[in-house]
């Protein structure tokens, strides 16, 4: 009983840390981010290492390094859809469906073409809603269970 225990300490401790590496990793986005007036302060950025620990706990995912927090960041921070009022929630939004949509493709779409897709379906046809983009990743899942795959997936207006 006591090595379980222990485990788990050591579990938790690490996630605090991993938690502070990203923090550390999201502020470093503000270099890029400032341009669009889109800065996050420590607190968002503390706020969104948690969302991204939930959101593989949630979706049983690992993860090693940073992961991809910087590069949604960073591929966002540009779309005429983004306010600073706005883009702390939509990262919160974009963090989680990322993680499900890995799961719901089995994996088999890169990340950077996951990202690419989020990005571009959300300011092409979403026009920057995050519960539309949340459909569109639903048909591209269905696309790649039926045998497509991400280069056949067309992107289509409602």
């Amino acid at each position: 009983m006591e090595n379980k225990l222990v485990c788990f300490e050591v579990l938790s401790l690490d996630r605090t840390v991993t938690e502070g590496r990203i923090t550390d990793r999201i502020l470093l986005c503000n270099e890029e981010t400032r341009q669009y007036g889109l800065p996050l302060t420590g607190h968002q950025a503390a706020a969104l290492a948690r969302t991204r620990s939930a959101a593989l706990l949630e979706s049983r995912r690992i993860e090693f390094g940073c992961g991809i927090i910087d590069r949604l960041i960073l591929a966002f921070c540009d779309s005429p859809y983004i306010t600073q009022e706005n883009f702390e929630d939509c990262l919160h939004e974009l963090i989680r469906l990322f993680y499900d949509l890995k799961n719901d493709t089995w994996d088999r779409v890169p990340d950077t073409d996951l990202i690419a897709f989020l990005k571009t379906a959300f300011d092409v046809c979403c026009q920057g809603s995050v519960e539309l983009l949340a459909e569109k990743a639903v048909q591209l899942a269905a696309h790649i269970h039926g045998g497509g795959k991400m280069d056949t997936f067309r992107l289509q207006e409602d």
